[in-house]
Formats: C-alpha cells, sequence, structure tokens
C-alpha cells in the first residue's frame, strides 16, 4: 500500500474513535426542575426575631463539566414571585422602597470560577445583580446527588440523569442600593434538583 493511502485510511479507522472520546467527555446541561427548587432568604427582625420569605420562580442552567472547577451556572430568579406567606410584608419588600420589581424584574447569578473544597463541595464564586446593582458573591455549595434519580422507578418524568445541590451565602442588602437602612446581613439557601437535557 503506497503511503499517500495510508493516512486516509488511517483516519476513517480512528475518527470514530475521536468523535467518541470527545463525546465521553463533552460538557452536560442540566436545567433546574421547579417543582423542586427553593430560593430561600432569612434576617432579622431588629434582633427580635429571625424572619425568612422565599422566590418561588428561579431557573438555573448548569454546564457540568468532567472537571467540575470548569463548569459555569446562570440563574434567573423572578423577583416578583417573593413570598413572605404575608402579602402586606410581600408588597412592601416589592415596591420602590426595596427591590422595585416592576423596574427590576429578574435577580441574576452568574458564576465566574468554581474551586473544589472537598469531596462534593465547592466554592461558587460568580456575579450577583439585585436591583440593577451587580456585586461578586460566593456561593457555599454542596453536590447532593448525581445520577439517576431513585424516583425514576415510579414516575417517567424522573427518568435520566440528575444533579442535585445545596449552596448557601450571606449578602448585605444595602450593598445593592435596596432598602434606606441595614437589617444586617440576608442569609440566602438554595436547594435545587437539575435535570440533564
Amino acid at each position: 500500500m503506497q503511503f499517500k493511502n495510508v493516512v486516509p485510511t488511517l483516519f476513517l479507522l480512528i475518527a470514530p474513535l475521536i468523535i467518541a472520546s470527545g463525546s465521553a467527555f463533552a460538557d452536560k446541561i442540566y436545567v433546574s426542575d421547579q417543582g423542586h427548587t427553593e430560593v430561600l432568604f432569612g434576617w432579622s427582625h431588629s434582633g427580635v426575631s429571625q424572619q425568612h420569605a422565599e422566590f418561588t420562580v428561579a431557573t438555573a442552567t448548569l454546564n457540568l463539566a468532567d472537571d467540575i472547577e470548569k463548569s459555569s451556572v446562570d440563574v434567573k430568579i423572578d423577583a416578583n414571585s417573593l413570598s413572605s406567606g404575608f402579602k402586606a410584608l410581600d408588597d412592601h419588600l416589592k415596591n420602590k422602597d426595596f427591590l422595585e420589581v416592576e423596574t427590576y424584574p429578574e435577580i441574576i447569578f452568574k458564576s465566574t470560577a468554581i474551586k473544589k473544597t472537598g469531596k462534593k463541595t465547592f466554592d461558587v464564586a460568580g456575579d450577583l445583580t439585585i436591583h440593577g446593582v451587580t456585586r461578586p458573591v460566593v456561593l457555599n455549595a454542596e453536590m447532593t446527588h448525581k445520577g439517576a434519580h431513585p424516583v425514576a422507578a415510579y414516575i417517567s418524568y424522573y427518568q435520566g440523569s440528575w444533579v442535585a445541590f445545596k449552596a448557601t451565602t450571606e449578602i448585605n442588602h444595602r450593598a445593592f442600593n435596596v432598602g434606606s437602612f441595614s437589617t444586617g446581613p440576608i442569609e440566602i439557601e438554595i436547594n435545587t434538583e437539575l435535570k440533564a437535557k
């Protein structure tokens, strides 16, 4: 066989291996399941008691790489979905005194770096935008599940690949020009299950 014919032949033989290898290590996209996603936050009521509320509508898109430090995540939260269980408080937090949800309808987080801190724990650095102001934050995250969902044996929706995370952080709401006075740090906790596309 002449050399000029060997190269194309070898390429045809190894091309499927190259493609298979690339797909095996390709990033996988996961999208949050709204029914199992919570964005909770809490604050001190003048030191008298700890109060809590949540945003009930949030969407996260996770680009999960084999090397998790090369992954990325984008989160969009509907600011108008804020719910404390008390309408008068909800209306106050949504109005111009605080979040101004009609002017700033979304809260957005975009990761900028992920650092592994343990077998299943990570620091997720990113840019958080609230009330039109963007500030850097770090989420302390833990992967609580990866793989098949245990409910898949009973409900077809849960078939496929899933991951789940818990993440926490604290922010100063005045840093985002939210509110005319400080209530102290706002504690944030996110729990979410995400399904592979």
